[in-house]
C-alpha cells in the first residue's frame, strides 16, 4: 500500500478510500486480493482505527470491496469489468417534425397511476439526498423577513438577491456574470423554451443531439419547429463534424445541446470540444441554447466548463436550474441570454409576469446561508457511489450482452439490450412487477432505440433497488 499526499479539502477517510480506489482501478489491487487489516491500514496511513474502518465502509458502500466473516476485506469489483459502451445510432440527415408526445404521455400516466413502485424512471435525486430541513428554514425566513409576506409579484427578471447568488455560482465554471444579466425562470425547461421562442419562428429548423432529453423535443414540437438530429457519443457528446455538415445542408436557426452529462447518455463534452462548438456557431451566427442543468453534478475533482465560458459574442444562451441538485418542486431555473437578454425578458413578462415570490426568496436565503457547496459535495459522492452500485447490479443480473454507459456525472444510465428486446414492451411488463423504467425510443424521433432503456440511479442503493434490477434482468432473459 502506498501513502498519498493528503490535503485538508476532504475528510481523511475519503482521501484514504480514494487512494485505494485508484489502486483498484489501476489493478495494483486485483479482484480477489485481500486488503490490509484495519490495524495495518491505520498504521500505514497514520490514521486512527475508526478512520480506517470508515475508509473500508466507504469502499464497501461503492461495491468495490467486500468483508468476509473472520477473514477481512477483499477487492470485489474493478472498473475494467465494465461492459461495452452502447453503440451510436447514426440519425438520418433530414429536417423533420417531432412526434413523441403520445408515447411520453402514456409512460408518465402509467408512472403516476402506479403505487409502491420501485422508481428507476424519474431523473431526480431521491428526497433523502436533499436538505429538506434547511430548505424549510429558508422558506420560514423568507416569509418572516418579507415586507409584504411574499404575496406581491416579484420583478420579471427575478429576485435580485437570488440573481446575485446565481451569479456567484457561475464562478464554478469560470463565468464572470453580473446579476443584471440573468433572468429567473420556472425551471430549466422554461428557460430553454423562452430561448427557442426568442430565436426561432414556426417552421424553422433546430439542431439537437441524438439521443437527448425528451422535454427538449416536446418544447420544439410545441413551437412548430423542425429538428435535425446530430449523432452523439456516450462519452464526448455531439459529433461536431456531423453538425457542420448539417449547417451546410439546412438553414439551422439554433442549436440546443446539453454539453455536461447529457440525459440520457451521461456524456460530457471535453472543454476543448466546447470551445470548438462555440467557434462553429459563432462563425455561422447561430445561437446555441446550452442546457447545463447537470453541470454541478460531476464525479471528478473539477466542474467542467460551459460553452458560455468560451462565448465572446453573446450567442450562447446559458440555461440551468436547481431542480436536479436541490429542490425539484421549487421550480427555480434561470437563463443568461447574452445578446438576446431584452427579448427573453420581454417574453418572460408576457408569459407569466414573474416566477413565484416565495420560492425565489427562500432559494436566495438558502444559497447564501445553507452551505450549498457542502450539500453538493455530499450529493456528488452519493451519486457516484450509487452509479457504481447500479452498474454492478446490471452486470450481475442482466444478460451478458448488455451494454452500459459510463457517466461521469448526473444520475442516469443509458443501457443497450439485445436487439430482440422491445423496450416499450419491457416497460409494460416491468410496471406489472411494480418497477418503472424509461424506454429509449422517447429520446429521439428519428432514431429507433427500440432496444435501449434509461435507468436512473437517483435512488440510494438498497434492497428495493437490488430487487428491481434483479427482476428486470429476469424479465429481459424471459423475453429472450
Amino acid at each position: 500500500m502506498r501513502k498519498d499526499n493528503f490535503t485538508a479539502e476532504d475528510h481523511l477517510y475519503i482521501q484514504v478510500s480514494e487512494g485505494i480506489e485508484k489502486m483498484i482501478a489501476e489493478e495494483i489491487l486485483k479482484i480477489g486480493d485481500k486488503l490490509p487489516s484495519v490495524r495495518v491500514l491505520s498504521e500505514e496511513y497514520g490514521i486512527s482505527m475508526g478512520t480506517a474502518f470508515q475508509a473500508y465502509y466507504h469502499l464497501e458502500g461503492k461495491g468495490l470491496i467486500e468483508s468476509r466473516p473472520k477473514s477481512g476485506y477483499y477487492v470485489r469489483f474493478n472498473h475494467r469489468r465494465y461492459p461495452e459502451l452502447p453503440k451510436q445510432i447514426m440519425p438520418e440527415q433530414v429536417s423533420h417534425d417531432v412526434s413523441v408526445k403520445e408515447m411520453i404521455a402514456s409512460i408518465y400516466t402509467d408512472i403516476a397511476a402506479a403505487t409502491n413502485v420501485i422508481n428507476l424512471a424519474m431523473a431526480v435525486p431521491d428526497i433523502s439526498l436533499l436538505p429538506a430541513a434547511k430548505l424549510n428554514k429558508s422558506v420560514v425566513y423568507a416569509l418572516r423577513n418579507s415586507k409584504d409576506h411574499c404575496i406581491s409579484y416579484e420583478r420579471t427578471q427575478g429576485n435580485f438577491e437570488l440573481r446575485k447568488q446565481i451569479a456567484k455560482l457561475a464562478f464554478n465554471w469560470g463565468g464572470k456574470i453580473n446579476a443584471d444579466e440573468i433572468v429567473v425562470t420556472s425551471g430549466c425547461l422554461e428557460a430553454v423554451t423562452l430561448c427557442l421562442r426568442t430565436v426561432t419562428v414556426p417552421g424553422d429548423t433546430v439542431a439537437i443531439e441524438c439521443p437527448t432529453y425528451f422535454g427538449i423535443s416536446q418544447a420544439i414540437e410545441s413551437l412548430g419547429l423542425k429538428v435535425v438530429e446530430i449523432n452523439a457519443s456516450s462519452e464526448t457528446g455531439p459529433d461536431l463534424d456531423c453538425l457542420q455538415k448539417a449547417i451546410r445542408k439546412f438553414p439551422i436557426k439554433a442549436c440546443v445541446f446539453v454539453p455536461n452529462f447529457n440525459n440520457p447518455l451521461g456524456s460530457c463534452m471535453p472543454d476543448e470540444k466546447k470551445k470548438k462548438l462555440v467557434e462553429i456557431i459563432t462563425k455561422h451566427n447561430i445561437p446555441l441554447i446550452e442546457d447545463d442543468i447537470y453541470g454541478e453534478l460531476y464525479f471528478g475533482k473539477n466542474r467542467p466548463r460551459t460553452c458560455k465560458f468560451y462565448d465572446s459574442k453573446g450567442l450562447v444562451m446559458h440555461c440551468s436550474s436547481l431542480s436536479k441538485s436541490l429542490a425539484p418542486g421549487y421550480r427555480i431555473g434561470w437563463v443568461i441570454p447574452g445578446k438576446f437578454f431584452e427579448e427573453v425578458k420581454g417574453l418572460k413578462r408576457g408569459l407569466d409576469i414573474s416566477c413565484p415570490t416565495i420560492t425565489q426568496a427562500a432559494m436566495a436565503h438558502f444559497l447564501e446561508n445553507g452551505r450549498y457547496e457542502y450539500h453538493l459535495k455530499n450529493l456528488r459522492r452519493a451519486l457516484y457511489t450509487q452509479c457504481l452500485r447500479y452498474i454492478q447490479g446490471i452486470i450481475q443480473y442482466f444478460p451478458e450482452d448488455t451494454k452500459i454507459s459510463r457517466p461521469q456525472g448526473g444520475f442516469v444510465l443509458w443501457v443497450e439490450l439485445n436487439k430482440k428486446i422491445n423496450a416499450f414492451k419491457l416497460r409494460t411488463e416491468a410496471i406489472r412487477h411494480k418497477i418503472s423504467i424509461v424506454p429509449g425510443k422517447i429520446f429521439s424521433s428519428g432514431c429507433s432505440y427500440s432496444n435501449f432503456i434509461r435507468i436512473s440511479f437517483g435512488k440510494p442503493w438498497d434492497d428495493d433497488a437490488d430487487y428491481g434490477l434483479m427482476m428486470l434482468g429476469r424479465i429481459i432473459k424471459k423475453m429472450l
